[in-house]
């Protein structure tokens, strides 16, 4: 039986997904290994994680802007490219220097994914589900993390090891953008656009293909957007999103800052303080790919809970705890249990907060500002965050130590939840044709979404 499109693209929205868990995984494994190669300083090992998430930040509101004004499936292809094509030339790097811009670029390549790929997922997902299958997407993330830490370890004996890990990653990126060629435009985004015989068309194609009866649907008037392209069109969105709901965008900017601060601080730091720690680079890179292994059943049980408690109560609990996990292994990395114990309780933790808080973020916006709008605030968690690598090594760290320095990340994580319990509405069962993301779903003929049925 042939695998319906919504799985294809799920599959193929999860592997997009699962390169950039890879890319910035591997930003902390390059630095041990960049800082032996090149003599780099502490602070200019966290350069190696800041110039590749920094891209990812201007990647992420560039593509989010692009995709909302050229559709999700040309955006869908052209982000891999960039990423597959610069890495290579990340891997031939002759200096420390050349190799900080090519990390860049790639970065702004593999920033623009997660944005178009949550666009597009949860545009083809049906509304019932839609919770379940951003959650589910995220599961690729510590798979991601996961094969990258196994693959970094295997390859260390290789003469030139970092090269080979920037080439090992390129290769299937480059199959993946030929698979996503055959993905179709999303329906609701055609149909935004007053391009109804296309919109007609994808859903027609996608009830032929799952064998499901045919309704009579109606298509949803086009919404008029503003002219402009490039950088104009960047600016434009992001006052669109800040007009829109400036609670709802400041609670979603800071919630995504502080959790992802967390997350980024901890993934690229890890193999270096375990090493500080005394351990070798093989358990130091295996100590850290247990965190994110484990995470792969924080992600299955993140989708479980995301519709039966709701995104704001599951983000509102496993953050705080996630941040205070970190604090304890601070304070037990000595004992060799504990430190297990703890970086195992981290990675199951971070990852019921961050499969939820994505589809949170996606859910908050309409569609014409959707893609734009957790590009966004994808985008100033990665500005903010693309810096805490190189301020984590050479300022935080050695000025106020380990527990210290991961309590103040607990205690910013902790007001950025508060203020989204207060700010931003529970988007649990809307439907994504929603302007106003704190309606409640009538019960009564709600206006009918793109492709469902007139009852």
């Amino acid at each position: 039986m042939e695998m319906g499109v919504q799985g294809r693209i799920f599959i193929i929205g999860g592997l997009g997904y699962l390169f950039d868990a890879y890319d910035i995984a591997l930003n902390g494994f390059l630095m041990p290994l960049l800082g032996d190669h090149f003599h780099l300083s502490l602070s200019q090992r966290g350069l190696v994680a800041t110039a590749n998430l920094v891209g990812m930040a201007v990647g992420a509101v560039a593509w989010g802007a692009i995709a909302d004004r050229i559709g999700r499936k040309k955006a869908f292809s052209v982000t891999l490219l960039i990423f597959a094509l610069f890495s290579v030339a990340g891997a031939l790097a002759p200096n420390y220097g050349i190799f900080l811009a090519l990390r860049f670029i790639a970065g702004v390549g593999l920033g623009g994914c997660i944005p178009v790929d949550y666009a597009l997922v949860a545009e083809f997902s049906p509304t019932k589900y839609r919770g379940r299958v951003l959650t589910a997407l995220d599961a690729w993330w510590p798979i991601g993390v996961t094969l990258c830490g196994l693959v970094s370890t295997a390859m260390l004996s290789l003469d030139g090891n970092w090269r080979w890990m920037l080439c090992v990653m390129s290769v299937p990126a480059l199959l993946l953008f030929w698979v996503r060629r055959g993905v179709p435009e999303s329906p609701v985004y055609l149909s935004r656009k007053g391009r109804e015989a296309e919109a007609r068309a994808v859903i027609d194609d996608l009830v032929a293909r799952t064998g499901a009866p045919v309704e009579p649907y109606v298509i949803p008037a086009p919404v008029r957007e503003a002219a402009g392209n490039g950088p104009r069109a960047a600016l434009e969105q992001l006052r669109a999103v800040w007009k829109f709901s400036p609670r709802i965008t400041s609670a979603a900017w800071l919630l995504f800052a502080t959790v992802m601060l967390v997350y980024y601080a901890a993934l690229s730091w890890l193999p270096s303080i375990l090493k500080e720690e005394g351990l070798g680079d093989t358990a130091a890179f295996m100590s850290t790919t247990l965190m994110s292994a484990v995470g792969i059943v924080g992600v299955l049980t993140s989708t479980v809970l995301v519709d039966a408690v709701g995104r704001k109560w599951l983000i509102g609990v496993s953050a705080p705890v996630a941040s205070l996990a970190l604090v304890v292994f601070a304070l037990v990395m000595r004992m060799p249990t504990g430190s297990i114990v703890a970086i195992a309780g981290f990675g199951f933790l971070m990852q019921l907060t961050i499969p939820a808080m994505y589809a949170y973020v996606s859910e908050l916006y309409p569609t014409t500002l959707r893609a734009s709008g957790f590009g966004w605030a994808s985008s100033f968690s990665r500005a903010l965050t693309g810096f805490a690598p190189m301020l984590f090594g050479s300022v935080m760290w050695p000025l106020l130590g380990l527990p210290l320095t991961f309590g103040v990340l607990a205690v910013a994580v902790l007001g950025a939840v508060v203020w989204t319990a207060y700010a931003a509405p529970e988007t649990k069962g809307r439907d994504l044709d929603e302007d106003d993301p704190a309606a409640v779903p009538a019960p009564a003929s709600p206006e009918p979404a793109v492709g469902q049925p007139v009852r």
